[in-house]
């Protein structure tokens, strides 16, 4: 198949995002490292991504505020957005975050194994989803073909029945033009 499935990695702290990469490594997916909220609003313009892995707390614009731009975005409203933290184990956190949209809050320290099965999940249902566009397109294509076949062989139909040898001709000509593609 085509495209490859993307996470997208967003934390101020360059270290978390080398670790985020590492524990991805292995899996069917490329990372995207950004280091701002602002810079993964802008990443989220040119590429589609599986998952948003999205630290809660940087400066500027906090991942809460991140994830809720993400979400009124048409383009990116369905993206699965996990939230990382360092931050205590604040329920009140974990809401807010849910509030927002997030599929899931982690609170650091996390278990790598237990990051990288989710994120195996939504890049698996990603790709099932690619898969499925794909086949509607192809569905769609073999339908445009249908129609106008059919239409080619009514219009050769149309010819034969206003008689002669010429339109006998004319209808060949065009039902070899259809199986043809031409």
């Amino acid at each position: 198949m085509g495209e490859r499935a993307k996470a997208l990695l967003v934390d101020d702290r360059r270290d978390n995002l080398l670790a985020l990469e590492a524990i991805l490594q292995g899996l069917p997916v490329t990372a995207v490292a950004v280091e701002s909220g602002e810079a993964a609003l802008k990443q989220l313009l040119t590429d589609d991504f599986a998952v948003i892995l999205l630290d809660a707390h940087m400066p500027n614009m906090d991942g809460f505020e991140t994830a809720s731009h993400i979400k009124r975005r048409e383009r990116t409203r369905h993206v699965p957005i996990l939230f990382l933290t360092a931050a205590d184990r604040d329920a009140q956190l974990a809401l807010r975050g849910y509030a927002v949209g997030a599929v899931d809050y982690l609170t650091k320290p996390f278990d790598p194994w237990v990051l990288r099965a989710k994120v195996s999940i939504f890049v698996e249902l990603w790709m099932k989803n690619q898969q499925l566009r794909s086949q509607a397109e192809a569905s769609k294509e073999r339908e445009a073909q249908w129609h106008r076949l059919t239409a080619t062989v009514d219009e050769a139909a149309r010819v034969l029945r206003s008689g002669g040898e010429k339109a006998a001709a004319e209808a060949l000509d065009l039902l070899e033009k259809a199986r043809w593609g031409d």
